[in-house]
């Protein structure tokens, strides 16, 4: 039996049947019955504005995949360069093709000198490491000429490896603009997160070589926020992508997005959340000002798209005791635990289906391996380039038509013109 709603225009009594295909119904479909008639779906609550084939998430089950899959399965098995591949190939690599990928990745982390000499030490000295990022991303586009060539599969190839490639460069030399230290070139003997690190952290040392531990939980967290589906920043890409701008355009776009501190400044919020709770004692008169509305809301709570455990924060919160290990227990942790443990034993949060999301537990990580809180929403763009990516590159395969949402209108009717004078 197929599956199928029927709708009715009660004006004129006409009916029409729309298969429902992959949870979803036709909204062309739906015109044919109701031209000119519009969806009202403020924040795309309810509307799919695309196929895809690359991220698959359960809200309700609390389940997210990565070209099938299980995002506990890749986070203790893979690596991000191996899960950025899977993405943007749809498939694992065989380990010749893990190895091409890596060489190519390695050998792209430098920048253009200009990008550097010119561009970055352009900014304020206070510059926010997250605004130049976005800036410097976009103005890569300048350096590559062939980056407009978007239906050229070599050249397509060779920016997807450029971006995933020198974005952590691109953040890191921000992060040292923004303190006031010197540049610090990338080492290509070490693997991608390693590196990254040591452009950080690096001062005089000959070669900086970050503890395995912390490497190995950095990756894991590219590895969680790789991709999420369409969320804001992915929106942005796609959006971007639909008028054929080029990718360092497009990633821009898409990581200015991210700027905003309702979707990459979570974590920070978190911290500076239970900053402001102080101590255990404060826990609890915390929670009861939440409950009565006196308080902000209980930041890392809740997700517009879970409404279960967030599958990313049980990875989280597991790592970020092999983490304290190695750099002492973040202060702020004991506070954190006794916060979920009210929260979820109280039938407030329950019944909102208000649980930890992946930033509770990420920005005390962060925080722990040194990270300045300015530097949060760039740790989130890293990795999520893969993701915008892959999502760019299939909107391209499917030829999506150009992104143009309708409104309804609200303004005044027709009003005639009235000479400055006369007003």
């Amino acid at each position: 039996m197929t599956e199928s709603i029927t709708i009715t225009d009660n004006r004129s009594g006409e009916s029409l049947e729309i298969p429902i295909v992959n949870g979803g119904v036709a909204a062309a479909d739906w015109s044919k019955l109701l031209p000119g008639v519009w969806f009202y779906d403020p924040g795309f609550m309810s509307t799919a504005a695309c196929e895809s084939s690359i991220t698959y998430l359960d809200g309700e089950a609390g389940i997210l995949r990565y070209r099938g899959y299980p995002i506990e399965q890749l986070a203790a098995e893979s690596t991000y360069l191996e899960v950025a591949y899977l993405l943007l190939n749809g498939e694992l690599p065989n380990a010749s093709e893990f190895d091409e990928w890596k060489h190519e990745i390695t050998y792209h982390t430098f920048i253009h000198e200009n990008v550097r000499k010119r561009f970055l030490d352009g900014f304020h000295y206070d510059a926010h490491p997250m605004g130049m990022l976005v800036s410097a991303v976009a103005a890569l586009s300048t350096f590559y000429s062939d980056a407009k060539d978007i239906f050229d599969e070599e050249s397509r190839h060779k920016q997807v490896t450029r971006l995933i490639a020198k974005m952590p460069t691109l953040a890191a030399a921000a992060h040292r603009f923004s303190v006031g230290m010197p540049f610090v070139y990338p080492d290509n003997s070490l693997d991608f997160a390693g590196n990254f690190l040591s452009m950080m952290w690096k001062v005089a040392e000959p070669r900086f070589e970050a503890d395995p531990v912390l490497t190995r939980a950095l990756d894991i967290l590219f590895i969680l926020h790789a991709d999420h589906e369409q969320n804001c920043s992915t929106s942005a890409m796609r959006v971007v992508g639909s008028s054929h701008s080029d990718p360092y355009s497009a990633t821009a776009a898409a990581a200015a997005a991210l700027y905003g501190p309702r979707h990459g400044g979570a974590n920070e919020a978190v911290i500076r959340m239970l900053s402001e709770i102080g101590t255990l004692d404060d826990v609890a008169p915390f929670i009861a000002g939440v409950k009565s509305g006196s308080h902000q809301r209980l930041q890392g709570f809740g997700h517009r798209v879970y409404k279960s455990y967030d599958p990313r924060a049980k990875i989280i919160k597991k790592i970020a005791d092999e983490v304290f290990e190695v750099t002492g227990k973040n202060p702020l942790l004991d506070i954190a635990l006794k916060l979920e443990e009210i929260a979820l034993s109280d039938d407030y949060f329950i019944s909102r289906k208000l649980y930890p999301n992946v930033d509770f537990y990420s920005g005390l990580i962060y925080q722990a391996m040194g990270f300045p809180l300015s530097m949060f929403p760039v740790l989130f763009a890293i990795p999520r380039t893969a993701g915008w990516l892959a999502h760019w590159q299939e909107l391209l395969d499917q030829d999506s038509r150009i992104a143009r949402p309708r409104q309804l209108y609200i303004g005044h009717d027709v009003r005639n013109y009235v000479p400055l004078g006369s007003r």
